[in-house]
């Protein structure tokens, strides 16, 4: 009896949190989602990230610096691009599915539509900056890349469509 009372004196109890069991369940496999990508909103991601790499490189391999205007260019191509490379990085990876806290359409939602506006008025002073130099060597690559600026805000106003359709679907339940 004595010994007994003196086993459970010092048995020590562990627990683990919730969130640690499912981090090292969840972490253990790699998932991915090939399908995915055959998806209007998967195919738009990937325009996103070419058309935007366009944007910004054909800008940064000039002499941008000179003209202001350039720089709010080339801040909403670089910003929107990273951005875009993470979110289909976690569409991909389902990492979504791995943090329910998050409220996915609502963040989709947002980020597509600021993206929309915010590259609609790069793209605006993009194409309003473009001037013919003296030089001219400049004058086509800032020219291409307001094309494709454009061509990135049609883009992120589909994925904003998308984003909306999800969301007032998932609202209405």
């Amino acid at each position: 009896m004595e010994e007994q009372q003196r086993a459970r004196s010092h048995t020590v109890t562990t627990t683990t949190s919730s969130f640690a069991e499912n981090f090292s369940t969840t972490s253990s496999s790699f998932a991915y989602d090939r399908e995915f990508l055959r998806t209007p909103p998967g195919l738009l991601i990937v325009a996103e990230i070419v058309l935007g790499l366009l944007v910004w490189t054909l800008i940064a391999g000039t002499e941008y610096f000179r003209v202001p205007a350039f720089g709010w260019v080339m801040f909403v191509a670089v910003f929107y691009w990273v951005l875009t490379v993470f979110f289909l990085i976690v569409y991909i990876t389902l990492t979504y599915t791995r943090i329910p806290q998050v409220p996915w359409t609502t963040v989709g939602l947002c980020f597509n539509g600021s993206a929309f506006v915010l590259y609609f008025s790069a793209a605006i002073v993009d194409a309003s900056s473009v001037s013919p130099e003296k030089e001219g060597h400049n004058f086509n690559s800032w020219a291409a890349s307001s094309f494709f600026a454009f061509l990135v805000t049609i883009c992120y106003a589909g994925n904003t469509y998308f984003s909306f359709i999800a969301w007032r679907s998932r609202m209405a339940q």
